[in-house]
């Protein structure tokens, strides 16, 4: 393994959240680079010290060469959560079902985001299933309303950062710290970690809000639970965000034992031409 503090690998893509995550790594030592649009540079491979932040497709490609796992929570995480968190009823369906229910209805796509997550007025809104997909599992939930949203990066079960990101689902950025919703953010996610944080990797992001449904007061539940390598910062602490991000897409030989089942699968290997 090489010696020293490793390298962040970036997607060709390039955002706002990498490059300030860029900038966290160089102060840190690391060294950072994009990475070209064909693949993984012959001295980025095997070198054991990678990590990888960007979009899900590339990391496709990329994790392998890297020698990074990628840890993401399991696709059915939200919808197996008790009621306790999730306020809403939410259902994994396939694409097809979906697209006979009757709505509104708010829909998020399989892992591999092949369509925007987006509220329906019903299924047959829904884009048909992507070519050599068959009939993928979509997430379908009942339309609720968001009062404010915010996106926790979590270490074990602990708030590294985190940030509000969005006020009646319009963007509206501020970091948790001192926010006056502060303590009641860290509370619901404490209750949410305690009982359900084996359930998740050891590091991940989630997204919580206060839900407001007709007749009922305001009340704390999850949004989603995303992958650390592919998530936006926001206004949460990029220094701290880095170490979930760096955990969340490391090196292979690093995936502690409670993390291993959270291993992105890699794509099956082309077969060889005759």
């Amino acid at each position: 393994m090489t010696s020293g503090p490793g390298f962040l690998a970036l997607a060709p893509h390039r955002s706002g959240t990498a490059s300030l995550l860029a900038d966290a790594s160089r102060r840190r030592g690391m060294e950072v680079t994009v990475l070209p649009a064909d693949g993984v540079p012959e001295r980025y491979r095997e070198r054991e010290d990678g990590h990888y932040y960007g979009g899900p497709r590339f990391a496709a490609r990329v994790a392998g060469p890297l020698g990074v796992a990628l840890l993401e929570p399991h696709d059915g995480w939200l919808d197996a959560l008790p009621p306790a968190f999730t306020g809403r009823d939410v259902r994994r369906v396939p694409l097809s079902e979906a697209r006979r229910r009757p709505g509104p209805l708010f829909v998020k796509p399989p892992t591999d985001k092949s369509f925007p997550a987006a509220v329906h007025p019903d299924g047959s809104s829904l884009p048909p299933s992507p070519p050599g997909s068959g009939d993928p599992l979509v997430q379908i939930s009942e339309v609720v309303t968001w009062e404010d949203e915010f996106r926790l990066f979590l270490l074990d079960g602990e708030i590294r950062t985190g940030s509000q990101y969005a006020v009646y689902g319009h963007l509206d950025a501020s970091p948790l710290s001192g926010h006056p919703q502060e303590a009641a953010v860290r509370a619901f996610a404490h209750r949410l970690t305690e009982e359900c944080g084996r359930t998740l990797p050891g590091a991940v992001v989630v997204d919580v809000g206060r839900l407001r449904r007709p007749g009922r007061a305001p009340a704390w539940a999850v949004v989603e639970a995303n992958m650390a390598w592919f998530s936006t910062v926001y206004a949460a602490d990029p220094d701290r965000a880095l170490d979930v991000v760096l955990r969340s897409a490391g090196p292979l030989g690093l995936v502690p034992e409670r993390d291993r089942e959270f291993r992105r699968a890699r794509p099956p290997a082309a077969a060889p031409r005759a």
